[in-house]
C-alpha cells in the first residue's frame, strides 16, 4: 500500500488508448452537407495515420463536425496529433470557403474519466435548468483553474 501511494504516475502503464479530436462547423448547412462537403475529405486524409486503430465522425444539424481518431495504446499523442493536423491540412483546399474562414481545430484528448462532478437539488427545489446553468456559471471555470 505505501508502495502504490509513492509510485509515480509514468510507472503506470497506459491502459486508454489516445484520441485526437478533429472540430469544424459549416455554418448554415445539413448534416448530410457538412459529412459530404466536410467530414468525408478529412476522413479521407486521416485514414491510415500511423498507429490510428478508427475514427468516429458526428456531423449535426447546426453545422458542427466532431472527429474523434483514436490510436492503438502506447502511441505518443503528441505525435499523433502532429500527423492528424499535417492530413487536415492536406484536406483544408478541398473544403469550403465557410469552413476554412472559421478553421478547422485538431486538439490532443485524454478519455481516462479522472473525475466525475455531479450536482443536483436534495429537496427538488430546482429544475435541471438551473443546476445547469449554476454549474456553467460558477463551478466550471473554477474547475478549469485548477492547476493540471
Amino acid at each position: 500500500m505505501l508502495a502504490l501511494l509513492s509510485l509515480p504516475v509514468s510507472q503506470y502503464p497506459d491502459i486508454t488508448p489516445p484520441v485526437v479530436q478533429v472540430t469544424g462547423t459549416y455554418t448554415g448547412a445539413d448534416a448530410q452537407t457538412v459529412e459530404q462537403t466536410v467530414a468525408t475529405p478529412i476522413e479521407t486524409q486521416v485514414n491510415g495515420t500511423p498507429g490510428m486503430d478508427y475514427v468516429q465522425t458526428n456531423a449535426t444539424n447546426d453545422g458542427r463536425m466532431t472527429m474523434n481518431v483514436t490510436f492503438k495504446v502506447g502511441t505518443d499523442v503528441n505525435i499523433a496529433a502532429l500527423d492528424v493536423q499535417n492530413r487536415v491540412g492536406i484536406a483544408q483546399p478541398q473544403l469550403p470557403e465557410e469552413v476554412t474562414r472559421l478553421g478547422v481545430v485538431v486538439r490532443k484528448r485524454n478519455p481516462s474519466l479522472f473525475m466525475l462532478v455531479a450536482i443536483f437539488s436534495p429537496k427538488k427545489t430546482h429544475n435541471v435548468s438551473f443546476l445547469d446553468n449554476y454549474a456553467n456559471i460558477y463551478i466550471r471555470d473554477a474547475l478549469l483553474r485548477v492547476p493540471g
